[in-house]
């Protein structure tokens, strides 16, 4: 097993000064170039902390979900789930979070780091309604770092390369994985056949 890394200087000592161009894209705003992103992302992962540790949790829709409201400030639907709630929990206790927005096909994506609060605003709300149904909640986020990351990681990994795609059956079903995990209690085959409805009825 390798030294272990304690102190920052022992850090900067192995990765050096990080380059020009990495330091001047953040800003404290959103500027036109990063407007256009956000405008064309239909997916991004929200990060949280709180008293029970952190989260990272998955939020998608058309492409513009995340809706601008100004320079500083992103709001996004807080769409129907599984009500645990982990990203609101935290927000609550702590306001603290990261966004990692994804375009497909785009290997750029666009990195937020703010302050968020939760607002129930029933006008708020009703704007952000899909098939008729508003969102519990929105998520406004005030943002303090934005910056985009460059394209070595979705090249690497071959993400939106149709070759890569994995079938799903290959790996465990949602039934498979539920059934395992509480001794057949839950899941199963059933569970995997009624999905496809209990989808339609429960997306918004």
């Amino acid at each position: 097993m390798g030294d272990k890394i304690t102190t920052i200087d022992e850090l900067e000592t192995i990765y050096g000064k990080p380059a020009a161009p990495s330091v001047i894209k953040e800003l404290d705003h959103i500027a036109p170039p990063y407007h256009a992103l956000i405008e064309a992302s239909p997916f991004l992962a929200i990060a949280s902390v709180g008293p029970e540790g952190l989260d990272c949790s998955p939020r998608g829709d058309p492409p513009g979900f995340v809706r601008i409201v100004d320079e500083k400030t992103l709001h996004l639907p807080d769409r129907r789930g599984n009500n645990r709630i982990d990203t609101l929990r935290n927000i609550v206790c702590d306001p603290r979070v990261s966004l990692l927005f994804l375009i497909p096909g785009v290997c750029e994506t666009l990195r937020v780091n703010g302050q968020a609060e939760i607002l129930t605003s029933p006008d708020l709300l009703a704007s952000f309604a899909m098939q008729g149904k508003p969102p519990r909640s929105v998520i406004s986020v005030t943002i303090d770092r934005i910056y985009f990351q460059c394209q070595k990681a979705l090249r690497r990994s071959q993400l939106w390369h149709a070759d890569t795609q994995v079938e799903r059956e290959t790996l465990p079903s949602a039934g498979d994985i539920l059934a395992y995990v509480s001794d057949g209690d839950v899941g199963g085959a059933a569970y995997d056949a009624a999905y496809p409805e209990r989808m339609k009825k429960t997306i918004y």
